[in-house]
């Protein structure tokens, strides 16, 4: 299932490049989601659970089947530690330190229930598996690499990096403390947006809005015609804000329709993601006066 840019790649690697020729495809545009209820629990499920593209998530778990025969294998990356995730639902579940506890980059976690884990020795995939993903050693699963051990050496500062982090949300009142964080930068998204009429959220509907990736869409009437001027403007804007050093990388990702980004998730605090917002609706009306002479 895809409905954002990162979950097109996952589609790209079954259609195209392991070419399992078995596989059905359920998309959505940008903002919105697919029919999940198409899901059929007899098959795997591979699907994103937050959208970092396009600032959707999946509202709940409700649609995988507590009987299905199939593994749902979901990229949480921007999910973990921010949303509730059904992990009795999730057989594969992936995510990265560098999201919402701000750790350092390149680090996939991984965490594999024992339906997954049984199909790790009861399927010899046709194709090679670079040594980084091999799980299984004379036909057992390798349970060392989920106590501790490693394949190579990854870097020690960077580990020490995402325990503090996990202290800190320790320190703050855990997952409860975390989430509600996430949703107080969205509640500020909300209230900026319902004072800004020429922007609004790429997601349809609140229920599927991300509280970490929140992502806008320009429906300024002067650009909403043209993809290309709201490109321009999106550029413009996010380049004026960085050159006032406010904020960096605002502008909507390279595949997702022109609009602006910005990261809500737990090391954020809502009032800076307020002030955020302000400059935001400033830089927009600086570059409008210019565009529209």
């Amino acid at each position: 299932m895809l409905w954002e840019s990162f979950g097109a790649d996952w589609v790209r690697d079954i259609t195209q490049e392991l070419e399992i020729a078995d596989q059905r495809v359920f998309g959505a545009a940008f903002g919105d989601l697919p029919d999940l209820t198409q899901a059929d629990p007899a098959r795997d499920i591979v699907f994103t659970w937050n959208g970092t593209t396009s600032g959707v998530r999946v509202p709940n778990g409700e649609w995988i089947s507590d009987t299905r025969e199939g593994l749902t294998i979901c990229d949480a990356t921007s999910a973990a530690f921010a949303m509730d995730l059904p992990w009795d639902k999730l057989d594969v579940t992936t995510w990265s330190w560098q999201k919402v506890l701000g750790g350092e980059g390149a680090h996939g976690m991984i965490v594999m229930s024992p339906r997954a884990i049984a199909r790790l020795t009861d399927h010899v995939p046709s194709w090679p598996v670079p040594k980084l993903y091999r799980m299984v050693t004379q036909g057992v699963a390798t349970e060392g690499l989920f106590v501790g051990e490693t394949i190579n050496t990854p870097s020690m500062l960077a580990v020490e990096d995402a325990i503090d982090g996990l202290r800190w949300a320790q320190e703050v009142g855990g997952l409860a403390a975390l989430k509600a964080r996430c949703e107080a930068n969205l509640s500020q998204a909300v209230e900026w947006v319902s004072r800004n009429g020429w922007c609004d959220f790429l997601a349809g509907s609140h229920e599927i809005r991300s509280p970490t990736s929140i992502c806008f869409k320009i429906v300024d009437p002067y650009f909403a015609a043209s993809p290309l001027l709201q490109s321009t403007l999106a550029s413009l804007v996010a380049a004026r804000l960085a050159e006032e050093k406010v904020a960096f990388d605002v502008a909507a990702y390279r595949t997702a329709p022109p609009g602006f980004r910005l990261w809500g998730g737990a090391t954020v605090d809502s009032s800076d993601l307020a002030l955020a917002f302000e400059w935001l609706t400033w830089s927009y009306h600086e570059v409008r006066k210019v565009m529209t002479r």
